[in-house]
């Protein structure tokens, strides 16, 4: 096995849980392979760099293999290499912080109980 679709790929090496998801977002051009945009039924090759937009994340893989179906988890390092800087991790964690701690507008100052849960979760004595 040469060549496999790029959505294909994709969701076999677990970076979206369905083949749909994938699809969708290849057509939303959120996936380049080699700097290019691709559409999902693209093949892909051993060696091949590809970028996917996921939210405020962007990661990186390199191509190593070509899975037949979608791996276990464990396999992965055969099938794909991770390419993606700390720093995109690091970034993506930052913002779902925020919005965690995002209040409703209008909502007011946070309330005694809401300063306390926020205190447990930041640490703060």
């Amino acid at each position: 096995m040469d060549e496999t679709r790029l959505d294909k790929w994709l969701w076999s090496v677990r970076v979206f849980k369905t083949r749909p998801e994938a699809t969708a977002t290849c057509r939303n051009e959120r996936v380049e392979v080699n700097g290019l945009v691709a559409k999902p039924g693209r093949d892909v090759h051993v060696g091949e760099i590809v970028t996917v937009r996921i939210g405020m994340e962007t990661r990186t893989l390199k191509v190593v293999g070509l899975p037949r179906s979608r791996v276990s988890a464990k396999l992965l390092a055969e099938f794909m290499a991770d390419l993606t800087p700390p720093e995109e991790y690091e970034k993506a964690k930052q913002a779902r912080l925020e919005h965690m701690l995002a209040r409703a507008r209008g909502k007011g100052r946070p309330t005694k109980k809401d300063r306390r849960e926020m205190g447990r979760l930041f640490d703060f004595e």
